[in-house]
């Protein structure tokens, strides 16, 4: 059986050819069907991911809180917790509990759109994996640069800020794109609460077209050009960022 790409040229409601693969009159064809599905999983991956970078640096440094109070030694069993928690339990699950049990609790969750929900979860659970690779860097710097910077006379919270953030986060940018590159593959479980992108596209177009090998060649090849992109434009900032000597920095902390 030869391929037939011509199938994104037809329309998704009458079967018909269409002129420049574009739908006129209220025509959709299948190729636009599928660069709009593209187009939800890209706003369903980044928002993810700015959610879980947000909540997961702040959890990953509660966690590397030196316990001399009560607040920073509770701070840092809430962070563990939180981890453990959303490391633990499947994404899929995650979605479902977002999509049918939080509006139970929570009404107003129920007039929020389900990609939007969708994207807490993936973010909240992405939080949980980004907040690991936090206190991992935090963890692998020197201890000789938290004492100095106490010496000088900064709070902790300064401390963080100015000295121990900057050079841990740029420590993890490998490990960051590996995340981002993750959660636009993880996004594919929008499908199970009807988000229209690209994994919900090859099901359906899948099953009208009955051309299975084209559609899921189409949609492969997308998500494989999406994560190259988050994996170039990352290794971009990387290369920007880095701070000069921090490997073996790092080596002597460990």
């Amino acid at each position: 059986m030869s391929l037939d790409w011509s199938i994104f040229c037809r329309s998704t409601t009458g079967n018909t050819q269409l002129a420049g693969c574009l739908g006129q009159n209220g025509e959709l064809s299948y190729l636009q069907w599928l660069l709009s599905a593209w187009g939800w999983t890209a706003t369903v991956a980044l928002l993810g991911f700015i959610i879980a970078l947000i909540i997961g640096v702040v959890i990953g440094t509660l966690r590397t809180l030196p316990p001399v109070s009560s607040l920073s030694a509770w701070a840092s069993r809430f962070a563990a917790a939180w981890v453990e928690l959303f490391r633990d339990v499947p994404l899929l699950v995650q979605v479902f509990l977002w999509y049918h049990v939080a509006p139970f609790f929570l009404p107003s969750l129920k007039s929020l759109p389900s990609w939007l929900l969708v994207s807490i979860a993936l973010g909240l659970f992405t939080s949980a994996r980004i907040a690991e690779q936090v206190r991992a860097g935090i963890q692998s710097l020197p201890r000789g640069q938290r004492d100095a910077a106490r010496a000088l006379g900064l709070r902790e919270v300064q401390v963080y800020r100015r000295v121990i953030l900057p050079v841990a986060l740029r420590i993890m940018m490998p490990a960051l794109t590996s995340e981002a590159m993750s959660i636009v593959k993880n996004s594919s479980v929008a499908f199970v609460v009807a988000v229209a992108e690209l994994t919900q596209f090859a099901m359906q177009a899948q099953e009208e077209t009955a051309r299975g090998i084209e559609i899921y060649l189409a949609v492969t090849l997308l998500y494989a050009l999406t994560a190259f992109a988050v994996n170039r434009v990352l290794a971009f900032i990387e290369s920007r960022v880095q701070v000069p000597g921090v490997g073996a920095l790092a080596r002597q902390g460990a």
